[in-house]
């Protein structure tokens, strides 16, 4: 541990602030849509062994290099593989930092909405307007605003410090956002008609799952949910005390996730079959713009029908909120930690981040077809994220990495060799599926410009974005590697 470095205060503050990282806004609106693609229960036995084949060994990684090198993505590839490939840990690291400047877009906009239940409310709302609602806000220079202050309340937590600010804000925002979730979900259950939203999401149908899709966007969920193979574990895991679990802290905070998605999809399932039974389906599978149509047009008009719905709304955006400024606040660190590695001091790096992350998310603030094209294109680099974890773990030796990285001190709960085998062939197999799935679906969307690079959602804008990043990064890899670990 380098010296006067922070350490979280309890093995709780540390798996609270690693839950807030999982979980995000993919578990309150993206995992009810993708549920009831495939019948809800169809999609949650595939889900499951994914968060067992993907998320959890990759978190088990993250954990290990950040306590074990104790330095960011950078430095932790660096010394676990050797200094010519730290430009495989500045490539994870440039993800989730892509990914930073429109996340705290998204965060606006619950910010936005959040103000909007907490003043005006939804009362009366029909779906046309909440629709209106909804595209007047886009349609103006709003979400510049919101995007400003998510990213202004965020660079203040980090600013504040690993116990001061990322702990106790997660201290608030993890059991905040679990016990407004579960006040919803009692309403929710208790609606007229809920009891066919349970009976939706937990019926099991054989046919469904021999379709090989939901399989697929079962990984794709653990892979974007869960945040295994962001680098986001390995940041928070450099300041994990010593004698600290890594096995069992992983398996806590893959499941953790996973719980709070099945909260979450719970409760939508049975507000919406409750009080649209007739439609029910398409209202939770509509994606609306950019993804948002059950959070930001359908729920505010759900809510508005219920007695104290501007109660229950309120309660709705705030825990939406909480879980996208708990995962907001670990992508900053993870680009101060990184930059304090190369010698920056915090509060310049903490600056430049959010100084940053203001000015070029202000294009995926301002057009929707921007925002999507980097949403597709880190979207899928994280796949490519988790991939080089795996390649790190299979150069240093899978056995040779569980004896050093996991099996240490304060890991009672070993991983065996079964772990190795895993590693080795099961998450690069899954990598090169989902990949390749993802890839296939975009040129038969787009036959005929599947290789332009300036299109939104093509294969040629993940190959010329990722080079291009990775070409830089290659470049510069010896000075990245001495300003990181030295020469």
């Amino acid at each position: 541990m380098a010296k006067n470095q922070e350490q979280f205060t309890s093995r709780w503050g540390l798996l609270i602030s690693m839950i807030g990282i999982a979980a995000g806004t993919g578990n309150i609106w993206r995992f009810p849509r993708i549920a009831a693609k495939y019948n809800g229960g169809s999609f949650l036995l595939p889900w499951v062994i994914f968060l067992l084949i993907w998320s959890i060994p990759i978190i088990i990684i993250e954990y290990a290099m950040g306590k074990g090198t104790r330095k960011g993505t950078i430095g932790a590839f660096g010394l676990l593989m050797g200094k010519r490939f730290c430009w495989l840990g500045a490539f994870v690291g440039f993800v989730s930092t892509a990914i930073l400047f429109y996340y705290s877009v998204v965060s606006g906009w619950c910010l936005k909405y959040l103000v909007l239940s907490l003043t005006t409310g939804f009362q009366g709302l029909s779906h046309e307007r909440s629709l209106e609602m909804w595209n007047r806000f886009m349609n103006s220079y709003q979400p510049i605003l919101f995007h400003f202050l998510a990213m202004l309340v965020g660079g203040y937590i980090v600013y504040r410090g690993v116990v001061g600010g990322i702990e106790k804000a997660n201290f608030v925002f993890v059991p905040g956002l679990i016990i407004l979730l579960f006040v919803l979900f009692v309403r929710s259950v208790t609606l007229p008609g809920a009891s066919g939203g349970i009976r939706a999401f937990f019926t099991l149908r054989s046919d469904i799952l021999l379709d090989y899709r939901v399989w697929l966007d079962a990984l794709a969920q653990n892979a974007w949910s869960t945040g295994a193979g962001w680098g986001l574990f390995l940041t928070y895991a450099v300041y994990m005390r010593q004698r600290e679990d890594i096995t069992l802290n992983s398996g806590i905070t893959g499941f953790g996730d996973h719980a709070i998605s099945l909260l979450a999809g719970i409760t939508i399932f049975s507000t919406v079959y409750a009080l649209v039974p007739d439609a029910a389906e398409a209202v939770i599978t509509e994606p609306g713009p950019m993804n948002t149509g059950l959070a930001f047009i359908w729920i505010p008009r759900l809510f508005a029908t219920l007695p104290a719905g501007n109660v229950f709304s309120a309660f709705f955006f705030i825990a939406l909120f909480f879980a996208a400024l708990a995962s907001l606040i670990s992508m900053i660190e993870l680009v101060v930690r990184v930059l304090n590695d190369a010698g920056v001091r915090r509060s310049q790096a903490i600056f430049l981040v959010c100084a940053a992350g203001f000015l070029l998310g202000i294009p995926s603030a301002l057009s929707p077809s921007f925002f999507l094209n980097q949403d597709w294109a880190w979207g899928v680099g994280l796949i490519l994220s988790g991939a080089f974890f795996a390649i790190a773990v299979i150069r240093y030796g899978p056995q040779r990495f569980r004896q050093d990285y996991v099996n240490v001190e304060g890991t009672d709960l070993r991983v065996g060799r079964p772990y190795d085998w895993v590693v080795k062939f099961l998450i690069p197999l899954q990598v090169i599926v989902l990949i390749s799935w993802w890839f296939w679906m975009a040129i038969q969307a787009d036959p005929q410009d599947w290789w332009n690079p300036f299109r939104v959602e093509t294969v040629g804008t993940c190959f010329f974005q990722w080079g291009v990043v990775i070409l830089v990064f290659l470049a510069l890899n010896r000075w990245i590697a001495d300003k990181t670990i030295g020469r």
